[in-house]
C-alpha cells in the first residue's frame, strides 16, 4: 500500500477529483456566461488527459529501469476508458441530477488517447538524447 501511494498517489488523488467533479450538482454553472457551449466536453478531455499522464508517470517511476511498454500503456488506456464509462453509468443511474452522455465518454476516450500520444512522444524524444 505504501508503494502504491508513493508512486501513484497523485494519480489516485486526481482520479478521486475526477469522480467528485463529475458527480457534483452544477446546475448554475451551465448558465454562466464564462463557459461556452462545449466547455463540458473540453473539461472531460482535459481531465482524462491529465489522468493518463499521472498514471503513466507513476508506472515509469515504479519500473527499474524506468520504461513504459506499449502493452503497459494500452492497459493504462483501457483502465481509464473503463473509469470514464463507469462515471457515465453513475451519472445516468446514481447521480440523478447529472445525465450520462455518450459524447462525454467520447471526450474521455479522446483525452485518454491524447495523453497516451503525448506520453509516448515524450518517451521517444527523451530516449533519442
Amino acid at each position: 500500500m505504501k508503494l502504491l501511494l508513493k508512486y501513484h498517489g497523485p494519480a489516485i488523488l486526481w482520479a478521486l477529483f475526477v469522480l467528485v467533479i463529475c458527480s457534483v450538482h452544477l446546475d448554475s454553472v451551465d448558465k454562466s456566461p464564462l463557459f461556452f457551449e462545449g466547455f463540458d466536453k473540453l473539461t472531460h478531455c482535459g481531465l482524462f488527459f491529465t489522468l493518463i499522464v499521472l498514471v503513466s508517470f507513476g508506472v515509469i517511476r515504479q519500473q527499474k529501469p524506468r520504461r513504459l511498454t506499449y502493452t503497459g500503456m494500452f492497459v493504462i488506456w483501457i483502465v481509464s476508458v473503463f473509469f470514464g464509462g463507469l462515471i457515465e453509468v453513475l451519472q445516468a443511474s446514481v447521480f440523478t441530477w447529472r445525465t450520462g452522455d455518450w459524447n462525454d465518454l467520447f471526450c474521455d476516450v479522446l483525452g485518454a488517447c491524447m495523453g497516451v500520444f503525448s506520453v509516448m512522444l515524450t518517451i521517444e524524444a527523451i530516449g533519442k538524447k
